[in-house]
């Protein structure tokens, strides 16, 4: 086991780090930029080094200051949380060649999850169903017309380094095709530096299911079972809940199946995520994550596994704690995620929270970094905290999820709170009975 764990992050994901690591009696270091020296992670952590000035770019993506910090403190591994370089696969490659432990994949299966073309291929080798779409980059007018017609509009045209939403657009005709691709191309070169894009089919009311998964990087694969992350707004995720309203345990078992073998096969090493849209029993790859979820916490509840310790475990050359027939589905769980936004506008709302309160009780969580008079800068997302509710069934759930709600209390700032108080007494809502684009047409009937 590590002696000392670096914690690459900040804000909740890395006080949620942290928090596996003293359980697990290994010693931390966090770093942080000028503008998180009061934080809570950094309060809390055993050591703590300063990496840069409030900008993200001289800061959480500083490789050269991260690396320095592990050597100034003596650390042997390196959490990376999410965001930031979780998916840096140069991150990888250089922590490795320092004799630091990254927890979490090989940078050569970061580099190959990483460029969605190349992803797409290597989920069809390895068993997993795709959406219909072209083999690999679009370079030419002419052959994205002829994908097109072959697979039928409409159709989506994607970034192939894309993420967020950024570099996609529908084109439900011929005659929308040119403009969507040049609109795409030219939004992915200025987001991503890369202005490759591809054609898939275009799903009309599809939900988001995504299957946790884990490697051992020596040939074994489990899953964790799935996440209805179908709520969005832009592509952001906004609302998570497991299992999915709309699976059964047979489909759960099957396309968790599929995805166990998959990284299993592909010797996969630690946590990942397998994404799909999903549309009339069909499940289609979107995407791979390697690395740990922001709506991880509802897999933990169902489960009852810590996922952060399966990582640290995992990638000490301890392999996987359980194996498939341990894992067990107990009762439903739902995370939303609290941001400082406005409700409606989601314009971004930092500064001082004057009053802090969480709710509580059987079945609540609540992972935040935040306290009262934490002053939230206006440097990094907008993430507060995550409000995560367990329930023996989906309706003993909602009850709890719309109590805890009630008893959430952020003051100083505007927050997406009220958004949840509406969803949590909608009827679709209650029901399960929604898609990707569910939340956007709620949210324009509102205006």
């Amino acid at each position: 086991m590590f002696q000392k764990i670096l914690i690459a992050n900040r804000g909740e994901i890395a006080l949620r780090v942290l928090r596996a690591c003293k359980e697990l009696g290994i010693q931390t270091v966090v770093v942080h930029s000028t503008a998180d020296a009061d934080a809570m992670h950094v309060r809390l952590a055993d050591e703590s080094v300063c990496i840069g000035p409030p900008q993200s770019r001289d800061s959480y993506l500083n490789i050269h200051q991260i690396v320095a910090a592990c050597e100034i403190t003596g650390a042997d591994a390196v959490h990376p949380g999410y965001g930031f370089l979780s998916e840096n696969a140069k991150f990888a490659d250089i922590l490795a060649a320092h004799n630091i432990t990254f927890i979490g994949p090989s940078g050569d299966h970061i580099r190959i999850m990483g460029d969605k073309i190349e992803a797409k291929r290597t989920a069809k080798r390895l068993g997993i169903p795709v959406v219909p779409g072209s083999d690999g980059a679009i370079s030419e007018e002419k052959e994205a017309k002829r994908v097109a017609a072959e697979i039928g509009y409409p159709v989506i045209i994607k970034a192939s380094a894309g993420g967020g939403g950024r570099g996609m657009k529908v084109a439900r005709t011929e005659a929308d095709l040119e403009l969507a691709l040049q609109t795409a191309r030219s939004e992915a070169g200025a987001a991503f530096g890369d202005d490759a894009v591809y054609i898939e089919k275009y799903l009309e009311k599809p939900r988001h299911i995504e299957l946790q998964v884990f490697g051992d990087g020596a040939g074994r694969g489990v899953h964790f079972g799935e996440r209805d992350c179908s709520l969005q707004r832009r592509h952001q995720k906004v609302w998570e809940e497991a299992n999915s309203p709309a699976l059964n345990a047979e489909e759960r078992a099957r396309i968790g199946g599929i995805c166990a073998k998959a990284v299993a096969d592909l010797g996969y090493s630690g946590a990942g995520t397998i994404e799909f849209l999903y549309e009339d029993g069909e499940f289609y790859f979107i995407e791979m994550n390697t690395r740990l979820q922001v709506e991880h916490p509802v897999t933990e509840a169902i489960t009852g596994i810590d996922l952060v310790h399966e990582q640290i475990r995992v990638a000490s050359g301890g392999g996987l704690s359980v194996r498939q027939e341990d894992i067990k589905f107990n009762g439903h769980a739902i995370e939303c995620r609290i941001n400082a936004e406005d409700p409606r506008t989601f314009t971004p709302s930092p500064g001082t929270i004057t009053h802090f309160h969480t709710p509580g009780g059987l079945g609540i969580r609540v992972d935040s970094g935040v306290y009262s008079g934490y002053k939230i800068p206006p440097y990094y997302d907008s993430l507060i905290g995550k409000l995560i509710v367990h329930g023996r069934n989906r309706v003993e759930c909602m009850m709890r999820l719309r109590r805890a709600l009630d008893e959430f209390v952020v003051d100083g700032i505007k927050t997406t709170l009220p958004l949840f108080r509406d969803l949590v007494g909608n009827a679709d809502i209650a029901n399960g009975d929604y898609d990707i684009h569910w939340l956007e047409k709620y949210l324009a009937k509102e205006d």
